[in-house]
């Protein structure tokens, strides 16, 4: 009975534990789980509220993306066929466009190719006439006919006169070429009463004279400024020159520097003048004028068309002596003798070259060589030489022409072909075969 009574209060104190402490939490975890239950279920209510919703939005969705793919598709085959046509109108603009450049094309290139032609065909008649006018003053008769018809057509031309003056005077201004006049005078009167050998040595000492003022420039100054009274400029030149040079060149200085230059180079460029002049006298008084000037010519020639040797002659920064002996080489090499006389113009005008080229100082001194006699030049190019009697004919048509005894200096050019090319200071008379081809070929089309 006690163990019975023992057993039911120990189940009666389990009971009351568990009453006491099981049963509160398990109580409250059976609430709670009937809450997240209730919760669970009133959220599945929910979601099948929202599923329907979803549903039914899908459904409206997929209807509405049914009417908007229509209405696309709709739009689409309205856009491609307004593309199409536009297209279409787009392709026929640019096939007229096309078909228009196209067609100016052609017409270029149609123009182009006719012009191209007709060049050609131009080149190739002027290509043709020039071989034929070759083949044809292959005969030396007919190139000098060529000669012979040019004189009959200068014979109807009437140039200008010209002035025939020393080509110095070119070269100077009112003043100085009054002076110039002024000491040619003079010169001439004391030329009058010397014999050959001293014009040599007068001319000698002047070219000296020429270089030492060259180099003098304030002396030149002073001596070609343009004062009234010129004792004092005689005084220094007599100071500078006596004993030193002959009288007659010291009258010949006296009388430069006594004139009004209107440059300092006029004095120096008179002086060297008066030397030239000095040998051109013994020339004349000995009848060899006509050689010296051909010389002069020939050689003037020959520098000019051998630029080289120009270049040396003309380096005035090198020594004179070395200049002159290379003049004198070249000289000395040339076929047949040459005039002493023009070996001395020559000399002189290397000697006193200040910076001006040598091949036109050397054409200058020709041209006063011919100017002295009061002669024109005419400087004659022909693809021949000249006979006799074209010559003869030529220089007296010419100096018809111009009013003045005329001196012809020739040279051969073979590619005139036929015709003459006549200059005569400024004016050229060019009555060439050559030029006229020349012409030809520039009038054909571009």
């Amino acid at each position: 009975m006690l163990t019975f009574l023992g057993q039911l209060g120990g189940f009666a104190v389990i009971v009351w534990l568990v009453v006491r402490y099981v049963v509160p939490p398990v109580r409250r975890m059976m609430t709670a789980r009937q809450e997240t239950v209730r919760q669970q279920l009133t959220d599945s209510a929910a979601a099948a509220d929202r599923l329907t919703e979803a549903s039914q939005a899908h459904s409206k969705a997929v209807e509405d993306a049914k009417v908007e793919a229509k209405q696309v598709v709709e739009e689409a085959r309205e856009d491609a066929v307004r593309i199409a046509e536009q297209l279409q109108a787009q392709a026929e603009i640019d096939a007229e466009r096309i078909r228009v450049q196209g067609a100016r094309q052609v017409e270029l290139l149609r123009s182009q190719l006719t012009r191209q032609l007709r060049l050609e065909l131009g080149h190739e008649s002027v290509r043709l006439a020039g071989e034929l006018v070759r083949n044809y003053l292959a005969d030396p008769a007919q190139r000098s006919a060529t000669v012979d018809r040019f004189l009959d057509e200068l014979d109807a031309m009437a140039p200008a006169p010209a002035d025939v003056e020393y080509p110095i005077m070119a070269k100077m201004r009112s003043a100085s070429r009054h002076a110039l006049a002024d000491l040619s005078i003079r010169f001439s009167t004391i030329a009058k009463s010397l014999d050959n050998q001293t014009l040599s040595t007068v001319s000698s000492e002047l070219v000296s004279v020429a270089k030492m003022l060259d180099r003098e420039i304030v002396v030149t100054r002073y001596l070609s400024m343009p004062a009234e009274d010129a004792a004092p400029r005689v005084r220094l030149i007599e100071r500078l020159v006596s004993g030193k040079v002959g009288d007659a060149t010291l009258d010949v200085l006296r009388a430069a520097v006594s004139e009004r230059w209107s440059a300092n180079s006029d004095l120096v460029d008179a002086i060297e003048h008066m030397s030239r002049q000095a040998l051109l006298e013994v020339a004349e008084r000995l009848d060899q004028v006509d050689e010296v000037e051909d010389q002069l010519f020939r050689f003037s020639r020959i520098v000019d068309a051998q630029p080289r040797l120009a270049i040396l002659l003309g380096d005035y920064t090198a020594p004179a002596e070395g200049r002159i002996a290379l003049l004198r080489k070249v000289l000395g090499s040339s076929s047949g003798s040459v005039n002493k006389i023009a070996v001395a113009l020559l000399s002189q005008t290397v000697e006193l070259l200040r910076g001006e080229p040598a091949e036109d100082a050397m054409q200058f001194l020709a041209e006063a060589a011919v100017a002295r006699r009061g002669e024109v030049v005419a400087q004659v190019g022909a693809a021949a030489e000249l006979s006799d009697a074209q010559r003869t004919r030529l220089t007296g048509v010419l100096s018809r022409i111009y009013g003045h005894p005329v001196t012809v200096q020739s040279q051969i050019d073979p590619e005139l072909l036929g015709g003459l090319l006549i200059t005569v200071g400024d004016e050229v008379v060019d009555g060439t075969l050559s030029s006229r081809l020349t012409t030809a070929k520039a009038q054909l089309p571009d």
